[in-house]
């Protein structure tokens, strides 16, 4: 016998995910968010009415997915009055979710937990969300926002892409694991200030192959959007590469402080 501890890093992040994926077999799954072990699935009907339902979501900025004033005065556009303002880089926003209690618990799960069941749960909540959204065009393609070498090394997979992948299936839209690359580190967007996020993911990001990007509609996938400073990044690099559109597809929304 030999200790996980004294496995390289990643080795050890492998033989943790399979664990987790053959747990996730052998037991029944329950309930995720409110521990029903009769539901028989990851997602009880009872919390899907209760957390991803259009009535719990309510009316969403149509650019950045903040949310709005409900119910919405006649005649006002689907912007908050920050979009209309100074429009970001990116043209769409949709979620499924917003990030509270019990629903931060799943992305704490995948993310730090090693839960990747949790991530088709994810994809299976935006990808109706998507649907929802009257005249919507979907993206051409879809892409993970990337991590940059460390942390992947560190985490041993990518929340973003785990959630993509069967996202990309259930909508039948190719996915681009690697358009983007993460090129430079950069420190945690929690570690920084708001003030400084911005300047902390100067020239991040670049693109590996621009003829995918050139005219096309990019929808780029995460696990949660809090400040938008990465997204905001990530559209302004699609575009400088003639990107035609861009869409924030994300599972959680951060409420606005």
């Amino acid at each position: 016998m030999f200790a996980a501890d004294a496995l390289p890093r990643s080795l050890a992040g492998t033989l943790r995910r399979y664990a987790v994926r053959l747990l996730d077999t052998v037991l029944p799954p329950a309930c995720a968010l409110c521990g029903d072990a009769q539901a028989g699935a990851l997602l009880c009907p009872a919390c899907c009415a209760q957390f991803f339902s259009a009535a719990a979501s309510g009316p969403r900025c149509r650019c950045c997915a903040n949310p709005l004033p409900s119910p919405l005065p006649p005649g006002l556009a689907m912007l908050c009055g920050q979009c209309q303002q100074r429009r970001p880089a990116y043209d769409q926003t949709v979620v499924a979710c917003t990030y509270a209690l019990p629903l931060d618990r799943l992305v704490l799960q995948l993310k730090f937990g090693q839960r990747l069941a949790y991530a088709g749960l994810m994809a299976q909540q935006l990808r109706d969300a998507i649907l929802r959204q009257p005249h919507y065009r979907l993206p051409d393609l879809l892409c993970p926002v990337p991590l940059g070498p460390r942390r992947l090394a560190e985490r041993g997979y990518n929340q973003a892409l785990e959630i993509a992948r069967p996202l990309a299936r259930q909508l039948g839209i190719p996915l681009a694991p690697r358009l983007l690359l993460r090129v430079r580190e950069t420190a945690p967007q929690s570690l920084v200030s708001a003030t400084a996020r911005q300047h902390n993911l100067a020239g991040a990001f670049a693109v590996s192959d621009v003829a995918l990007v050139r005219g096309r509609h990019i929808g780029m996938v995460d696990d949660v959007m809090t400040s938008g400073s990465t997204l905001q990044e990530i559209a302004a690099t699609l575009r400088r590469y003639g990107a035609s559109r861009i869409s924030n597809l994300v599972f959680a929304r951060t409420p606005p402080h």
